[in-house]
């Protein structure tokens, strides 16, 4: 039998599978109104989320306030992190905060080498963009932005690390087709490290 997983399996064309093969990055979004009931379902498929030792590290604030929103993004996408700065345009900015755990979060990164409240925020907001996209919503994670200025303007307390930002809203144009991906056979293999 062989050890490529590309030649053992082939994905089932599932909604679920369809849904994933569809999602993209948006990167322009239209000014259409994101309704609250919309994100709120959002961030309960994201509240539902496994973590370690079920310690929920993620902690959301959304920005729909078009004021506030507009000076975020100000702050946050000057300078060096402007490449950023159509995230601005999206009706909705969600800041993803970890509340960091002594034991599960400082002590589990010493003895493992991990950072689990990382995996957590990606589990977590993985759940919050394919449920945005199952509802007609389109996303994109930010990751470059100034996070001085994030904490300024929204006054967040030290005991919060910021880790993300997520754009939220419509679509404004038919995303382009997604970027080449690694074949399966690059990798994943069974049972043991393949060439």
């Amino acid at each position: 039998m062989s050890n490529n997983a590309a030649e053992n399996s082939s994905p089932i064309p599932s909604p679920f599978f369809r849904l994933v093969s569809k999602r993209r990055s948006i990167r322009r979004f239209s000014d259409r109104i994101v309704a609250r009931e919309d994100v709120i379902q959002c961030l309960e498929a994201a509240r539902l989320a496994p973590s370690a030792e079920n310690r929920q590290p993620w902690r959301f604030v959304i920005i729909d306030d078009a004021p506030l929103k507009a000076e975020l993004a100000k702050q946050a996408f000057a300078g060096i992190y402007s490449v950023s700065k159509f995230a601005g345009q999206a009706p909705v900015l969600i800041v993803i905060l970890a509340h960091l755990n002594i034991i599960t979060h400082r002590i589990g990164k010493q003895i493992q080498d991990v950072r689990f409240h990382l995996l957590d925020i990606g589990i977590t907001g993985e759940h919050l963009v394919l449920q945005a996209e199952e509802l007609g919503l389109s996303t994109c994670w930010i990751g470059w932005f100034n996070t001085k200025k994030v904490r300024k303007v929204l006054q967040v307390p030290k005991k919060y690390q910021i880790i993300s930002l997520m754009a939220l809203g419509y679509a404004a144009s038919t995303p382009p087709r997604q970027r080449q991906r690694k074949s399966l056979a690059e990798i994943a293999w069974f049972n043991r490290i393949g060439e």
